[in-house]
């Protein structure tokens, strides 16, 4: 049988899956390959260097920079705190009318320069943690930058989202995926919770969600436009993730109303009441990053489908989703992989695939125009 490979969107039920939790820094792995650790286990730790404050003490002082060194009271290296004096001049006949300088900080004394009379301050160190962000085992640690955890779990990856990692109980706020999250769905106990709605959430409804305290918004789609006006910026193609608006958002089909495609809301129901962790990061070119739910399921859990399919992979019979026009956002099953180049509108011999919807019609489009879903 003929086989195609494409990037593909996995909605798994029962996945075995790596994350690697590595430190911005150098610094201290806390665990030990074959440690099991929760969602919120640190693995790991380190220290950010202070942030830097120029303090011109031959100004403040009005005393030339090279007679400086003779009037500090502390020594390069030496910790201050705010208010302590820094250097005093020496005053008249050395007992009257002398300036002292105080640190405006506390932190560090890191150096002083004899030609400038420019001081430099060190605030202390900012602490760095990193947890394990899902239920899993340590497979490998990164000496000094972090571990390797894996997972058994239910794996689904969105189209797009925005917003980092955060963790709750998987709640349903919608009984189709076609159906909108529409405010009344949005109630108090939806706090701290990840909720799945269907096709739609307008900006008004996520804002009621944001500040009823949801945790996370899984969705088949959202408006540009209300994106631009919830960040208040163009996203353009930088990796999203560290944005801060009080949740994560991820979209699993796209912009508009989209209806969530009807595997993933039905595994997202089996999996309701259960502990997700989800990430909206999501990166479109090189280097593709998918947003995510990972629901850890216990160690015996089996699929309920059992596949020898290669990852990325794609046959007849596959799922797929077309990624533009004019059949954007479409889902349907390949039905043939025909193997010599085909002409399309623009003139390009291109590979083909034809691809039959629910209504089963079939069409031809290029392979380069959709993605696979694997379930």
């Amino acid at each position: 049988m003929a086989f195609a490979y494409t990037p593909g969107l996995r909605v798994a039920d029962v996945a075995d899956i790596a994350k690697t939790r590595r430190l911005p820094l150098k610094g201290e792995v806390l665990v030990n390959v074959g440690d099991v650790i929760k969602s919120d286990t640190i693995v790991a730790r380190t220290e950010l260097p202070g942030n830097v404050k120029m303090f011109n003490i031959a100004n403040m002082l009005g005393v030339p920079p090279s007679d400086i060194p003779e009037l500090l009271l502390k020594k390069e290296g030496e910790p201050i705190d705010a208010d302590e004096p820094l250097a005093q001049s020496k005053g008249l006949f050395g007992k009257y009318f002398k300036s002292t300088v105080k640190s405006p900080i506390d932190g560090v004394f890191e150096s002083f320069n004899e030609i400038t009379g420019q001081a430099v301050l060190r605030e202390p160190p900012i602490p760095v943690e990193i947890d394990g962000y899902v239920n899993g085992k340590v497979i490998e640690v990164l000496p000094g930058e972090g571990v390797v955890v894996e997972t058994h779990c239910t794996f689904v990856q969105g189209i797009f989202g925005i917003g980092g990692e955060v963790r709750g109980e998987l709640k349903m706020v919608c009984s189709k995926p076609d159906e909108e999250i529409t405010a009344d769905r949005i109630t108090p106990d939806c706090k701290g919770k990840i909720i799945i709605g269907g096709n739609y959430i307008s900006y008004s409804v996520l804002q009621k969600a944001i500040d009823t305290g949801v945790s996370a918004i899984v969705v088949g789609g959202f408006d540009d436009q209300d994106l631009k006006n919830l960040l208040g910026f163009d996203l353009g193609v930088a990796i999203t993730g560290h944005e801060k608006f009080g949740a994560t958002l991820i979209l699993t089909e796209g912009f508009g109303k989209m209806t969530m495609a009807e595997g993933t809301f039905k595994l997202l129901a089996q999996r309701e009441g259960m502990t997700a962790s989800v990430n909206g990061a999501t990166q479109i070119r090189a280097g593709v990053m998918r947003p995510e739910i990972v629901v850890p399921l216990p160690a015996d859990a089996q699929s309920a489908k059992t596949s020898t399919k290669q990852a990325g992979a794609m046959d007849i019979g596959s799922s797929i989703r077309c990624i533009r026009s004019p059949y954007f956002g479409m889902i349907g099953k390949v039905a043939s992989l025909p193997p010599e180049l085909q002409v399309v509108d623009s003139e390009a011999k291109v590979r083909v695939l034809e691809v039959e919807f629910d209504d089963g019609k079939r069409y031809t489009v290029p392979r380069a125009n959709v993605e696979l879903i694997e379930g």
